[in-house]
C-alpha cells in the first residue's frame, strides 16, 4: 500500500506542483477546448492561448 500511495503522491507533486491555479487553469483550457471541438468550433488555438496566459500571469504575480 505504501508503493500506491507514494505513487499517487508523485503524481499529485508532478501535475499540481508548486501552483495549484496552474493546474485547474490547465484543466479547464482542455475541458474548454474539448467542448468547443466536440460542437463543431474549429477552436484548436484555444489551448495555447490558456497555456501562453497562465505562463504570463504566474511570471507577472511572482516578478519582483
Amino acid at each position: 500500500m505504501k508503493y500506491v500511495e507514494g505513487f499517487f503522491r508523485f503524481w499529485y507533486d508532478f501535475i499540481v506542483g508548486d501552483d495549484w491555479r496552474v493546474a485547474v487553469g490547465v484543466v479547464v483550457a482542455i475541458g474548454a477546448t474539448v467542448l468547443a471541438v466536440d460542437r463543431g468550433a474549429n477552436w484548436w488555438w484555444l489551448l495555447p492561448a490558456a497555456v501562453g496566459g497562465l505562463l504570463a500571469m504566474t511570471v507577472l504575480r511572482d516578478a519582483p
